[in-house]
């Protein structure tokens, strides 16, 4: 429910607040008093389009702030999105400045205009006054069928359903007609993956064969160099080894008489330590390392048959396991698209989908569309159009998007008419009753906790227009309903009546919305039943209609 309405600067509004309550409430003033100035702002603060004119002349900013009850499923919706606010209570915000940039808000944080959107879509349903024109569109037809019969969802998976079917029609038919191409990459691809499995190579053999002839290659060096290194260290006198224990067998006798020189002679041992173990580890070198010139061939052979094949297919020996991997998958991808019987398969598989999504969706549409009909058909009666009847016929089609029948709305206006198409039948002023009697169906079983009618009794008058009224009124037993209207007939079935009218405020014209008092609510009607002069008459008149 829409608790308050906060507008700033919004067109000629300067600075308005509002309160509502539960029930039927009407807002009524002259002809461009700024009745729809109001459902305008409401409707930016839902998302709807922002437009730099709206910002008041002369001012920087508009403002809306429009406060709801929050019923629990926004409240879920709301806290998985990390927006709830206060207990209940849902707050939605939109500014717009002078160059007509827009920022949104919900429960204080910064959010998208989708979003906006969505959270709107929970509280408030809007039917604008010329909505009854658009009755004639198939789209729409089809639109408010599935939205009575709860198949909004089923029409969503019907669209999905087909656009895979389509998808794998186009394989299967791109497949028949690049089959001699697709045959060609599949017989290049095939050879690359022959080529590179027979060589069986890997990675990390590359590195190791690398590694391999490097010691291989340089055996004669490695072994005649370490030899050398390891005379120098451990020769019988001249060795280095020899030197140094002679000179720590020195040192350890000086240690004896100045104990200083233990330190040096500490840091000495250490050495002799290492160097001993140098020279074991040198020795165990050269005992394994041998001249094998036949292994040395094998790494070399063995390199040159990666290496001319990384020349074949123009890549580094390093990424050759990477283009047989990517090669191998692309060549399951397209033998996939080259068999005919799988693609085939895939579409009868993908058909059959569409068929079972579309049969439930039909199933829903033709138990919605009898009791659409029931219902409007009911409506119409006490709209001027007694004996008249409405149908929603589903008319067999070619399988498309929308499912495997067509929608449409067919009406008998009066009785001993026939049922006719929906756009050859009805009259203007007919298809207006016919709109208000579909809305009023369509909101009693909408989710949303707010309705909000603008104008759209606009083309009826008298007995029709009181009868409207206590339809509203009806509604508005089990849900917040606000209207604009033009139609003292219909005010007067109101619970709640706001007037709204211009005044000049510091040299500007501005729109101004106060809630009426009963006795005040009597001079509105009076003046809605007799224009500008209101005499006794017609004040008795609106007393009548009030119930005074």
């Amino acid at each position: 429910m829409l608790r308050s309405l906060t507008i700033s600067d919004f067109v000629l509004v300067d600075r308005l607040e509002l309160e509502f309550g539960l029930g039927f409430s009407v807002l009524t003033g002259e002809t461009g008093a700024g009745k729809s100035i109001l459902l305008d702002a409401l409707g930016l603060a839902l998302g709807g389009r922002a437009d730099a004119g709206m910002v008041r002349e002369g001012a920087d900013r508009a403002e809306v702030v429009a406060e709801f009850d929050c019923g629990p499923e926004l409240q879920a919706w709301l806290v998985e999105r990390e927006l709830e606010g206060d207990p209940d209570t849902c707050l939605l915000r939109r500014t717009l400045d002078a160059g007509g940039r827009s920022r949104a808000f919900i429960n204080g944080r910064p959010v998208t205009l989708q979003q906006l959107k969505e959270a709107g879509e929970w509280l408030v349903d809007i039917h604008g006054q010329h909505a009854h024109y658009s009755l004639l569109k198939p789209a729409l037809q089809r639109q408010i069928l599935d939205r009575y019969a709860g198949a909004e969802k089923n029409a969503r998976e019907v669209a999905q359903a087909y656009k895979a079917w389509m998808e794998a029609a186009e394989r299967r038919h791109q497949a028949e007609q690049q089959a001699q191409e697709r045959q060609a990459e599949r017989d290049r691809l095939l050879w690359v993956v022959e080529e590179l499995s027979a060589l069986r190579f890997s990675a990390e053999e590359w590195l190791g064969l690398q590694e391999s002839h490097q010691r291989l290659a340089h055996a004669a060096e490695l072994l005649s160099g370490t030899q050398q290194v390891n005379a120098a260290l451990a020769g019988d006198e001249a060795g280095i080894l020899a030197l140094l224990k002679t000179a720590q067998h020195k040192l350890a006798g000086l240690a004896e008489i100045d104990p200083k020189l233990a330190e040096p002679l500490k840091l000495l041992d250490s050495g002799l330590i290492d160097l001993t173990e140098a020279v074991h580890e040198l020795t165990r070198y050269c005992d394994r390392l041998e001249l094998d010139p036949a292994a040395l061939a094998q790494a070399e052979a063995r390199i040159a048959a990666v290496t001319s094949v990384a020349h074949k297919f123009r890549v580094k020996p390093a990424e050759l396991p990477e283009l047989l991997a990517r090669s191998q998958a692309q060549l399951a991808e397209l033998e996939q698209l080259t068999d005919p019987a799988a693609l085939a398969e895939a579409e009868r598989a993908a058909e059959a989908s569409w068929r079972k999504a579309a049969a439930a969706l039909s199933r829903l549409r033709q138990a919605g569309a009898e009791k659409l009909a029931r219902a409007v058909t009911q409506a119409m009666q006490g709209l001027a159009m007694k004996g008249g009847r409405f149908a929603v016929v589903l008319q067999d089609c070619a399988p498309g998007t929308h499912g495997q029948e067509e929608i449409e709305f067919q009406v008998s206006p009066h009785s001993g008419q026939g049922l006719n198409a929906l756009a050859k039948t009805a009259s203007g002023g007919e298809l207006s009753r016919i709109g208000l009697s579909l809305q009023t169906v369509l909101s009693g079983v909408s989710g949303t906790p707010t309705l909000i009618f603008d104008e759209v009794d606009a083309g009826i008058g008298g007995g029709v227009a009181e009868i409207l009224g206590r339809m509203l009124a009806a509604l508005g037993a089990e849900r917040q309903v606000l209207c604009v209207t033009h139609l003292p007939q219909v005010a007067a079935c109101a619970g709640s009546h706001y007037s709204v009218s211009k005044a000049k405020k510091a040299g500007a014209v501005v729109s101004q919305v106060r809630q009426l008092k009963p006795a005040e609510r009597v001079d509105e009607v009076a003046r809605m039943l007799g224009g500008v002069t209101i005499t006794e008459t017609t004040r008795r008149h609106a007393e009548e209609m009030l119930g005074g």
